[in-house]
């Protein structure tokens, strides 16, 4: 399994930034194969999980048009800067285990 952690200092949010996020996020786990993803702000700093089987799945989710669109949106509108890490995870555990 993989992640995708993507790490934003925010410029400015609105309503099309939060309609693009709600869409990104179906996108990836109806289409794309995402296993989760999970986003949260806080002051100027988000942070975005998404978990994927393969890294091929996380390669045609970057393509994808409407991703790419919401990329150059991010750049040019929502985030001052912005930095990706794509992990393999090598445990998972939680407390019921």
């Amino acid at each position: 399994m993989y992640a995708v952690i993507f790490k934003a200092q925010i410029r400015e949010l609105d309503q099309a930034y939060h309609d693009t996020v709600k869409r990104m996020r179906e996108l990836a786990l109806q289409e794309y194969g995402c296993l989760d993803f999970i986003s949260f702000a806080e002051g100027d700093q988000e942070i975005t999980i998404s978990y994927w089987d393969s890294q091929a799945q996380i390669r045609h989710w970057k393509q994808n048009p409407e991703h790419i669109q919401a990329q150059a949106l991010g750049k040019s509108r929502w985030y001052k800067s912005y930095r990706i890490e794509i992990v393999e995870v090598i445990r998972q555990y939680d407390n019921t285990t």
